[in-house]
């Protein structure tokens, strides 16, 4: 600001603590809530302060349409270097060969990116086969119920799910090559929100190259994985593969959509991907996020980001093989990526009251659909992800203790939903916050939060440049 600044240009300049005290509070809850509780929801990481400050930065004021050397506004260089940039770095961070694959990272998010490569790879009402839901699946895989179709999925395209072997829950592989000859479908897509083992892509090809059908990974939950080679590739055999940047990739939140380039099947898909990225799904991208994807692809690609993806499925190992320990069901009994999937059907709670239980104690999870669950919106499960934790420089022994945390909450669940004498959610959260004579739920409730507000704030959290200090608004019962 100079001395000649107009009053009406002068806000431009302040902070935020000074221009919008109400959202900087907020903010300030936020980051109170995320140091002092324990992140275990599956589809969410915490990014780094490099890339927090490439995501906060000027180049959010920039407008540019279309792709490098190609935008429809000037003044675009430095973000035409930035994008190609980006770029090279999602192929090289997933090890890929540039004459054979081409990337776009332009996608403001999973979702959206998901949408663009469907209208990419299909007409209007063309087939597409996905995992369902209650099996582990994603909402943008097709998913719909008997009464209504639930996304642009299954609304401008048809779908037919399809599931688990009930006695193994692992993908039943023949069954949906049996499904596929009768369904006949135009895409295939194998990927997962909630499916705690790796992929058979190898056998997904057979059955796609069976019918001339295209073959989509959706990798949104496991691409850091993938990026440090710990999962299985699917980059071998898929056509085109999806994945967000804030879930194991550890980014900011987006999407990147990788297409083939080599041979007759593909000779036009680049230009149909980067058409129904822009102008058929969205807009101008969100250059200010693209180059948080970069800073974070740029970290992918460094030697100690391996060790970070096998600390990841070390921790998860380690937190399944504890609550198997306490007699709990897992479903698959384990994992072998950055999640587990706690069956809680056998104690006869819901993962809606788990959650809320978590909740109240620190713990961010959230309820989940298990294999065999008659509604996804009545679910029998949580999951729960370590790649957070792991952010937080948290090792196999810490989550031991964290799945002690877990092991707690379940049985203090069961206490609260007994004297609450209700089925209903607004019941129980009131018989786990209100004292009540002669029930001892919600002093238990208190107790326990205590000791995992303590430990949480044992860890440092990314991006927290400043002492962190309790913000107005945030009561605790010290």
């Amino acid at each position: 600001m100079s001395q000649s600044t107009p009053e009406f240009n002068k806000v431009l300049y302040a902070p935020l603590s000074e221009v919008d005290p109400v959202v900087q509070n907020i903010i300030d809850k936020e980051t109170w809530r995320q140091y002092s509780g324990l992140e275990l929801i599956a589809s969410e990481n915490l990014t780094s302060r490099a890339t927090m400050e490439a995501n906060g930065s000027i180049l959010t004021n920039k407008y540019s349409e279309g792709l490098p050397n190609a935008r429809y506004y000037g003044g675009n260089e430095w973000i035409d270097e930035l994008e190609v940039l980006c770029r090279d770095r999602a192929l090289k961070a997933f090890h890929l060969d540039p004459a054979i694959w081409g990337v776009n990272v332009q996608p403001y998010s999973g979702s959206t990116a998901n949408f663009a490569a469907l209208t990419a790879l299909l007409q209007p009402q063309d087939r597409l086969m996905g995992l369902g839901l209650p099996d582990g699946g994603h909402l943008t895989h097709g998913y719909y119920t008997a009464k209504k179709k639930m996304t642009a999925s299954s609304i401008y395209f048809q779908s037919f799910p399809y599931g688990l072997d009930p006695s193994t829950q692992l993908i039943d592989y023949s069954t949906l090559a049996s499904q596929a000859r009768i369904f006949k479908p135009r895409l295939i897509i194998c990927g997962a929100s909630a499916y705690p083992r790796d992929w058979d892509y190898e056998a997904l090809r057979k059955v796609a190259d069976e019918h001339g059908a295209s073959l989509m990974a959706d990798i949104a939950h496991t691409s850091g994985l993938v990026a440090a080679q710990e999962l299985a590739d699917p980059f071998k055999y898929c056509d085109v593969v999806t994945t967000t940047t804030h879930k194991t990739l550890r980014g900011p939140r987006a999407g990147l959509i990788f297409f083939r380039k080599d041979g007759e099947a593909h000779k036009d898909l680049e230009k149909r991907v980067n058409d129904a990225v822009f102008p058929a799904c969205q807009g101008g991208p969100h250059n200010n996020t693209i180059a948080g994807i970069a800073t974070t692809l740029l970290q992918a690609t460094q030697p100690s980001w391996k060790v970070y993806a096998q600390q990841v499925i070390k921790n998860a190992q380690a937190l399944a093989d504890e609550l198997v320990k306490h007699g709990y069901k897992l479903q698959t009994g384990g994992t072998d990526n950055h999640l587990v999937l706690w069956d809680l059907r056998p104690l006869k709670l819901t993962g809606s009251k788990v959650e809320k239980i978590g909740d109240l104690l620190g713990i961010t999870i959230n309820k989940n659909a298990v294999s065999g669950d008659a509604s996804a919106q009545v679910p029998g499960g949580i999951r729960i992800g370590t790649a957070a934790l792991t952010s937080r420089d948290m090792r196999e022994e810490d989550l031991r203790t964290v799945a002690g945390f877990l092991h707690r909450a379940v049985q203090l669940a069961l206490l609260v939903q007994k004297e609450s004498g209700s089925k209903l959610l607004k019941d129980f959260v009131r018989s786990a916050t209100v004292p009540a004579e002669g029930k001892v739920g919600a002093q238990q409730v208190t107790e326990l939060r205590r000791e995992v507000r303590a430990f949480a704030r044992r860890w440092p959290v990314p991006g927290i440049t400043s002492p962190i200090v309790r913000p107005a608004g945030i009561e605790e019962d010290d």
